[in-house]
């Protein structure tokens, strides 16, 4: 499921996720565990929360949140998390069972003690049953990595990489096995890519692990995280190792009809620094139209992919650098544009 639709899903069924919580109309004391603010997902969980909290109030009633400080020591945190919300005295705690064997104590403690419960974003409904707990909100993870997995192996990717950058969350170990069985059925190969809790929500750490990873292994064809946040740093990753190309001409391979094709400098390079713009900030695009040759396009890596994908559309000549001899560019363009496709279709 998009991760978009996920979160928003999730900030709106929240109301009545606290509503189960409370008896007596809402008029009770409501704890919600989860995770840093900071990061997209919780951020939009906790203005869902928010916006909740003011019905509670209403009533009666009061809502906290119990924040994770980091994601290193996720179950035995999350478990102290739910402890601290016996002791306030709440009446119904809210809390995703990320680490199974390092929770359910805790939640068990929690049921016993009169306490509803409800498991949020990592669980299933038979967990929520053996622990006593009134419901799970969230979706199946691992149904949704096979759906992913099978995406994969159905799009002609061979050696797929999912990434998680937390460590021994049971949602994000069963999204990443899901991908790992979906790609098998449709005879792809699938791997893990755990990283430190600490680069969770990190683009930068997440975009130089991608990176790394695909420039050691150029059989990697297929990238998938668990989160939104850590696909934004993914797509810089693979941008920056230079694999962005060859990845969306398979996205669109099914309505590809028409490509431009002209030469360009990559402006991410030099640590950033191909482009100097002053003063600092300025809001400005710079981009060229040059020809084949004169940037940094990977034409091989270009042409052998849409050879690859069955392109037969419209090849366009896009330079517009060279007003000056237009025409020698122009027969330039048409001659390297059909050496590409003498090389790549056989």
């Amino acid at each position: 499921m998009n991760q978009t639709k996920r979160v928003t899903r999730a900030s709106l069924t929240l109301a009545a996720v606290l509503a189960a919580c409370a008896p007596a109309a809402l008029a009770a004391n409501i704890a919600v565990v989860g995770g840093k603010t900071d990061d997209e997902f919780w951020n939009r969980i906790k203005k869902g929360l928010d916006d909740a909290a003011l019905i509670v109030g209403q009533q009666g009633g009061s809502v906290s949140y119990l924040q994770l400080q980091t994601y290193d020591n996720l179950g035995p945190d999350a478990a102290q998390l739910v402890r601290t919300a016996i002791s306030q005295g709440v009446d119904g705690i809210a809390v995703p069972n990320w680490v199974p064997e390092a929770q359910d104590e805790a939640i068990k403690a929690a049921v016993d003690a009169g306490i509803e419960v409800i498991l949020i974003n990592a669980g299933t409904i038979d967990k929520a049953r053996e622990l006593g707990a009134i419901n799970y909100v969230g979706s199946d993870e691992y149904v949704a990595g096979v759906a992913a997995g099978e995406y994969f192996g159905e799009h002609g990717a061979k050696n797929i990489v999912c990434v998680t950058a937390v460590p021994g969350a049971a949602n994000h170990e069963a999204r990443c096995q899901g991908v790992v069985d979906g790609a098998a059925s449709k005879g792809a190969a699938a791997s893990k890519l755990p990283l430190p809790g600490s680069a969770f929500g990190d683009r930068v750490a997440i975009a130089e692990t991608i990176k790394a990873t695909v420039l050691q292994d150029d059989t990697i064809d297929g990238i998938i995280t668990t989160s939104a946040t850590d696909a934004d740093g993914g797509a810089i990753g693979l941008s920056q190792a230079g694999k962005t190309e060859t990845v969306m001409l398979r996205e669109s391979a099914d309505v590809l009809a028409h490509v431009h094709v002209g030469d360009t400098f990559n402006h991410k390079a030099s640590s950033g620094l191909r482009y100097i713009l002053n003063p600092p900030g300025t809001q400005t695009r710079v981009h060229q139209h040059l020809d084949i040759g004169q940037g940094e396009v990977p034409w091989d890596d270009f042409f052998g992919t849409l050879a690859e994908i069955g392109f037969d559309g419209i090849m366009t000549a896009c330079v517009f650098a060279w007003e000056e001899k237009a025409d020698a560019s122009g027969r330039f363009m048409r001659a390297e544009m059909q050496r590409y496709v003498d090389k790549f279709w056989k």
